[in-house]
């Protein structure tokens, strides 16, 4: 029997991606639709760290400041002038944001093309760093932006941050670019540039011995990695519905690494099961928080509890599976073809006629 086009079965996934999307947009209560939010919005999130430090090798903590860049930008364009005056009390928006209202979608790639910018400006002589500095230093930039952020308020509004953004995102808008941002992706590693990224990773000095330029595929990875990370800001904003400079502190990148590491570093596929996993998880130790018995014990509410259990389940995890979930895997229509005629391959018995 021939197999199917990996093309075709593509096509068919994802008319039943969006089937799905569809019932769970209209059945699912709220509750779910946010966690499902999330978990989408962290695939975009973790694919696109994943690019600049599991495919690239550069250990960048600066996701967090490019999604502020997006945040900011996207609910700037979509508010409408007149609740902008409502909202800025501290000062006035400067012009001409002040007068500028755009559609969802040209909120978002402005985000995404600002904080682009933003990392190729600091990408060409930070990227020279390595290691632990290079952590360091995209972690200090991250907390530059938070920091400016919150002191001028005649275009952030200040530590007051912007309330009452329009709540555009929902399923269609993740879903539909968490699948973007993996196509996006996953087209560049598998191309030359993909091969080069991995080579950088791998060896650099190799890779610069075999022509490799350091410095421009290091700046691309880093700033195409960006984009994706102020659009998933974009959305966050518009999910939220109100966001300020707290929002953005290194928690908010230390949970993207999260995804990146549980995952596997390296693995598409692992960062989309871990971004839906790890929100999941989240949400269902939540109830422990508010105190629960065990057998004769019983264990008053303690805040925070959650976070130190999902903590305690994490450094499980990665003293038996050090290289995330699905390491370096990946998923492919040929390995699942494979996979299905492996278990229905019919079984030979000991005088050798099948079953």
């Amino acid at each position: 029997m021939k197999q199917p086009s990996g093309k075709i079965c593509t096509v068919i996934s994802l008319m039943f991606i969006f089937i799905l999307v569809y019932v769970a947009q209209n059945k699912l209560d709220a509750y779910l639709i946010r966690i499902l939010n999330l978990g989408a919005m962290y695939v975009t999130l973790g694919v696109s760290l994943n690019l600049i430090y599991g495919f690239t090798g550069q250990f960048s903590l600066g996701h967090a400041g490019f999604m502020a860049i997006g945040a900011y930008v996207t609910a700037l364009l979509v508010l409408p002038p007149y609740y902008k005056e409502v909202i800025f009390m501290l000062e006035p928006l400067a012009w001409p944001l002040n007068v500028i209202h755009t559609p969802f979608v040209v909120a978002l790639i402005a985000g995404g093309v600002l904080s682009a910018l933003a990392a190729f400006i600091i990408g060409v002589p930070v990227l020279r760093l390595k290691g632990d500095y290079l952590g360091i230093a995209t972690l200090g930039f991250a907390e530059i932006i938070r920091i400016v952020l919150n002191n001028i308020p005649h275009i952030t509004n200040g530590a007051l941050g912007i309330k009452g953004i329009p709540e555009y995102t929902n399923l269609w808008w993740t879903m539909g670019i968490a699948i973007f941002t993996i196509y996006i992706v996953k087209g560049l590693i598998s191309s030359s540039y993909g091969r080069a990224l991995m080579a950088i990773r791998e060896n650099e000095i190799a890779a610069e011995v075999m022509g490799v330029n350091l410095t421009y595929h290091k700046v691309m990875s880093f700033t195409i990695s960006a984009f994706f990370a102020g659009v998933g800001g974009g959305l966050f904003a518009c999910l939220l519905t109100t966001i300020d400079p707290k929002a953005f502190r290194f928690v908010m990148t230390y949970n993207i690494l999260i995804v990146v590491v549980l995952g596997g570093l390296g693995s598409i596929t692992g960062t989309v099961i871990a971004a839906f996993l790890y929100n999941f998880l989240l949400e269902s130790l939540r109830p422990i928080e508010a105190g629960f018995n065990l057998g004769p014990m019983h264990f008053p509410p303690i805040p925070g509890l959650r976070m130190v259990t999902f903590s305690v389940l994490l450094l499980i995890l990665i003293l038996y599976k050090q290289k995330g979930l699905l390491g370096g895997f990946e998923f492919s229509w040929k390995w699942f073809f494979q996979s299905i005629k492996k278990v229905f391959k019919p079984k030979k018995t000991t005088e050798g006629s099948t079953l």
